[in-house]
């Protein structure tokens, strides 16, 4: 217990009036005159001495009272690294899984009979449809499509894609093909031969699996893949993508596609664009013309969907992924890396890595249809099945 000493008594002539009375000071308990001093006569009451240890300016100083530790930034750059690895990583699985749900695998490549066995590289067989699905009355008549029940082949083309940089073929619609001996995929029934025929007759009749089976049969070569686009889908991709630069090499006007164009570089929207690709009555070489335009704009479009515009701008690659997934149709083994080659080899295409051509045309059939320079064929055909560069020339 603390107890107050007083010192001597105030020398004669100094008290409460003549001088300032000595103050008392609290010593413990133990009393003596080398007691402990609580400090409070020097005024330091509380804390320790300024400079001390714990003081401002000394070590063990609180917060507030002097610079603390420097912040730690290795420790800070590795977990800035770690949490944005895992959100890409977290983003582009979330991707994967999402656009991979939204592929339509509806053609059974597995059902096509007597098919020709698969040569080196991978072969797409393309194929862009006249499918009005899903489009509104409003929708066909600002496109152009007409209102034609069921749908067609409106383009067929085929991609190799191998070591010799990639090769793209067009088809001609009306070319003067064998229909071969065919099971129906909803019947299940085998059907006999049909003779010579369009090859946009195999669609109609019976669909992606027969036009397969019907290709396969006419050129001896193994179609790995089937991928399908209808009109709608196809305009909504270049919207998507905010249009496609185009050098249209002459004046354009078709009433029936609803295209209008003037010779020259320009832009074209989805409305336009479909307008372009299905022009043919314009052409002075009718299918023929119409199917080296469609490679030419095929190309470009996936060009323009493979630039780092696109593809690292998440307002424009998720709006495109969206509706491309959407519109196509692919079979059952489709996954999206073999769909992402598939774009990868048309943008080569277009930069000059590959070739395009049509397949090569003797003349016309007695029935008017375009008939095929068979020996080229085979040339062409033995080419791709054993991944040489291509030195068959087309039309």
């Amino acid at each position: 217990m603390r107890q107050v000493r007083r010192g001597p008594a105030a020398p004669p002539g100094q008290g409460a009036y003549g001088g300032v009375p000595q103050q008392p000071s609290y010593v413990d308990g133990h009393g003596g005159p080398e007691a402990y001093d609580s400090g409070y006569n020097t005024g330091q009451v509380y804390g320790r001495p300024a400079g001390g240890p714990g003081g401002p300016g000394g070590p063990g100083g609180g917060p507030g009272h002097g610079p603390g530790p420097a912040p730690d930034w290795r420790r800070r750059i590795k977990w800035t690294a770690i949490t944005v690895v895992t959100v890409l990583v977290v983003t582009t699985v979330g991707t994967y899984f999402w656009a991979d749900g939204k592929l339509n695998r509806e053609v059974d490549l597995a059902t096509v009979i007597d098919r020709p066995e698969p040569g080196e590289g991978t072969n797409y067989l393309i194929v862009g449809s006249d499918s009005r699905e899903g489009m509104s009355d409003e929708d066909k008549k600002k496109l152009h499509t007409g209102s034609a029940e069921g749908k067609r082949t409106d383009s067929m083309m085929i991609l190799h894609t191998g070591d010799n940089g990639p090769t793209l073929i067009s088809l001609p619609r009306d070319s003067n093909v064998t229909i071969p001996e065919f099971k129906g995929s909803e019947s299940g029934k085998t059907r006999p031969a049909m003779g010579a025929n369009k090859l946009n007759a195999a669609y109609s009749i019976d669909g992606p699996t027969l036009l397969v089976r019907t290709v396969e049969f006419n050129t001896g070569l193994h179609i790995d893949h089937y991928v399908e686009i209808g009109f709608a889908g196809f305009a909504n991709i270049v919207d998507a993508v905010g249009g496609v630069e185009m050098d249209i090499p002459q004046d354009i006007k078709d009433t029936k596609s609803g295209a209008d164009f003037k010779k020259g570089k320009q832009t074209l929207n989805g409305e336009e664009a479909l307008a372009f690709v299905r022009t043919r009555y314009a052409l002075a070489g009718s299918d023929l013309d119409r199917t080296k335009n469609q490679q030419k704009f095929l190309s470009a479009l996936a060009n323009q969907v493979a630039t780092p515009g696109t593809v690292l701008n998440p307002f424009k690659l998720y709006p495109t992924m969206g509706a491309g997934l959407d519109s196509l149709v692919v079979d059952k083994d489709m996954g999206l890396f073999d769909l992402a080659g598939m774009f990868w080899a048309m943008k080569g295409v277009s930069g000059g890595e590959g070739t395009s051509m049509n397949m090569p045309i003797s003349g016309s059939a007695g029935n008017g249809n375009l008939q095929w320079d068979m020996p080229k064929v085979k040339q062409l055909v033995e080419q791709l099945k054993n991944d040489e560069k291509v030195t068959v020339s087309g039309n």
